[in-house]
């Protein structure tokens, strides 16, 4: 008679508490409670499947009625311990709670429980304790408090979180725990040569990597693999899947999904899996001591983690879980899984906030590795050179904005649309060099009667101006001096030539105004770009007071210009509609007067001696002021006297 076929997993299953791989903490606890008679009435043992969860239950049974204990381990020779092996002791109870679940099962339970046994001990074993319903909890729950002396409960649960709390109190909670990959990897040869397979090693890393930890699960894959004629099975395309992510080839992501569908796998199930490869790649980014993969495949899903980012991961996770929950109402789920692809892959199909912090990253890995950046689009501000070496500190050039936080560190109002700088891994765009020595301040003009100077150029004096402070003693967010010349354009850093018209405009007032502070920015709010002649910025204003009342500030625009633009930028002020200027009054006089009152009126020059004192009224008392107020009043001395 031929014996029937036994699976690896029933075959090489522990008999023993030595013999149960990977979970050393488990069997120290119950071997010593065994020699030290010290065993509990009731356990709990939790963790996923195929961990040694009945197994170690059976084998804390045998040694509890074994004749020949030796060391907290059974003899497995005995007849208690050959029927507790083959199944057909009559003091091992094994009750499947998934399916026993009521309350006249566990009543049943509880009847039986006083009966005499065999053995020394009755141990009753419910598998899926997590199971019973409310009422079977409560049947159960006094005699698992105070069972007869004879009776030992295990209760096994692959979800822990589920079983009630008076159970749990009532229990020793024991966590089994998933096997390393290095332990497992040992054990999976060693049953190979024991039983005499012939297994490859890229079919040994197959069966790791499809068991995930769990001993059952791992035997199992390694008998399909035996019986395939020890050749790996097809595995689905996930590498194939991740690259396309990394290289973000939406053609390459959605053929390997194509590829996995005709070969008959289940979207739901390729996402699954897929998500777990790319927590395997967080976690090698993270924490590479909690990937339980082999050797190779730990390297190349690390390979995978580095090319494509921690953000990127982690987005790509976050976006995979949300299709996983819609996958459960949706009636073709690969569309879904073809979806999120898509929007993984294409940056122009997701305009969510995180595709953004992907896109950003990339940039920075990008610069960060020595890579280009493409230039912006002709629209866009002008592209900044990025700085080859330091500047001196605080130099008199213009500085870039600086972002301001709400602390008041001295006068300056500091305006909330200030341009924030460039973000983290990105270089500042130099500022332009200063001139060799600064260019004294202009004088101010003059008006042609009296002494007073001319309208907006309260900041110029007619003596002589101050030195200006040393490099170093300039605060960090003040605007650029306004008598500080900018370098001339062939020397600046980010390039030659004016900004067109556009870029002007798009800076103007997002970036280029906030820099401005107190009367230049009231002044040159005003203003607009116009097209000019390539040599200048050509700057309108409303009219001819208003244009000359400005031209003092222009310094302050060029330079706030040049801190954007990452090179000096001349600039010419005009009266709108008008020819361009030089200064106030252009080449040919002073301008006009406008035809219309826009604007603010200039204040008129006069000559203080002209001034005339007014005449001064009589002193009039208040005695006088209220006899005023009522007409026919007589007022009366101290003695009553008029």
């Amino acid at each position: 008679m031929a014996v029937a076929y036994q699976s690896l997993y029933r075959r090489y299953r522990p008999r023993r508490f030595s013999e149960v791989r990977g979970q050393d903490h488990v069997v120290r606890a119950l071997r010593n409670a065994v020699r030290d008679d010290r065993v509990g009435h009731a356990y709990l043992f939790s963790g996923p499947r195929g961990t040694g969860k009945t197994t170690s239950a059976r084998i804390l049974a045998k040694v509890l009625n074994c004749e020949r204990p030796v060391d907290g381990e059974p003899c497995c020779e005995c007849d208690s311990c050959v029927a507790v092996q083959a199944g057909t002791s009559y003091d091992v109870h094994e009750l499947d709670a998934a399916s026993n679940n009521g309350v006249d099962a566990m009543r049943d339970l509880i009847e039986k429980t006083a009966l005499g046994t065999p053995g020394r001990y009755k141990v009753y074993i419910l598998d899926e304790v997590h199971m019973l319903s409310k009422a079977a909890e409560a049947a159960l729950l006094k005699t698992l408090e105070e069972p007869p002396p004879h009776v030992v409960f295990v209760l096994a649960t692959t979800d822990p979180q589920k079983v009630s709390d008076t159970i749990r109190s009532r229990t020793q909670h024991l966590q089994f725990h998933l096997l390393p990959s290095a332990t497992m990897a040992e054990h999976i040869r060693w049953v190979a040569a024991d039983a005499g397979l012939d297994v490859s090693d890229d079919a040994v890393e197959s069966v790791l990597r499809q068991g995930g930890g769990s001993a059952r699960d791992t035997l199992s894959a390694l008998e399909q693999v035996v019986a395939s004629g020890g050749v790996a099975p097809a595995e689905e395309p996930l590498d194939d899947i991740v690259e396309g992510l990394i290289e973000a080839d939406t053609a390459r992501a959605l053929t390997a999904v194509a590829a996995a569908s005709n070969s008959g796998r289940d979207a739901r199930t390729l996402t699954e899996h897929l998500l777990a490869q790319l927590r395997d790649a967080f976690l090698s980014l993270m924490a590479p001591a909690l990937v339980t993969l082999p050797d190779r495949s730990a390297a190349r899903v690390a390979d995978q983690a580095k090319r494509l980012g921690a953000a990127s991961t982690v987005r790509a996770m976050e976006v995979l879980g949300e299709i996983l929950v819609e996958m459960r109402h949706a009636p073709d789920a690969r569309l879904l899984l073809d979806v999120a692809l898509v929007r993984l892959t294409n940056a122009a199909a997701d305009t969510s906030s995180g595709a953004m912090l992907a896109r950003l990253e990339r940039l920075e890995r990008a610069v960060a590795s020595g890579g280009t950046v493409a230039a912006p689009s002709p629209s866009g501000p002008a592209p900044v050179a990025p700085a080859r070496a330091a500047t001196p500190a605080r130099a008199a050039a213009p500085l870039a904005p600086t972002v301001h936080d709400d602390t008041v560190h001295d006068d300056t109002v500091h305006d909330d649309t200030t341009p924030v700088g460039p973000p983290s891994g990105l270089r500042r765009p130099a500022a332009a060099p200063a001139p060799a020595a600064a260019a004294p301040a202009a004088p101010a003009a003059r008006a042609p009667v009296g002494g007073r100077a001319q309208v907006g150029a309260r900041a110029q004096r007619t003596e002589p101006a101050a030195a200006a402070p040393p490099p170093a003693a300039m605060p960090a967010d003040a605007p650029p001096a306004g008598a500080a010349a900018p370098a001339p354009a062939s020397a600046a850093p980010g390039g030659t030539g004016v900004p067109s018209r556009d870029q002007l405009t798009l800076a103007w007032a997002d970036h280029v105004l906030p820099m401005l502070k107190g009367m230049a920015k009231a002044r040159f709010a005003a203003g607009r770009f116009i097209d000019g002649d390539g040599t200048a910025a050509v700057l309108a204003l409303p009219n001819g007071p208003h244009r000359d009342a400005c031209e003092p500030l222009r310094p302050q625009v060029e330079g706030a210009l040049a801190a954007h633009f990452g090179r000096a930028v001349p600039v010419r002020l005009v009266v709108d509609g008008g020819p361009p200027t030089d200064g106030p009054g252009g080449a040919d006089g002073p301008p006009p007067p406008a035809d219309d009152d826009t604007g603010p009126i200039p204040d008129e020059p006069f000559d203080p001696g002209e001034l005339v004192d007014a005449p001064l009224e009589p002193t009039v008392s208040a005695v006088e002021r209220v006899a005023a107020a009522f007409p026919g009043a007589k007022l009366l001395d101290d003695d009553g006297g008029a």
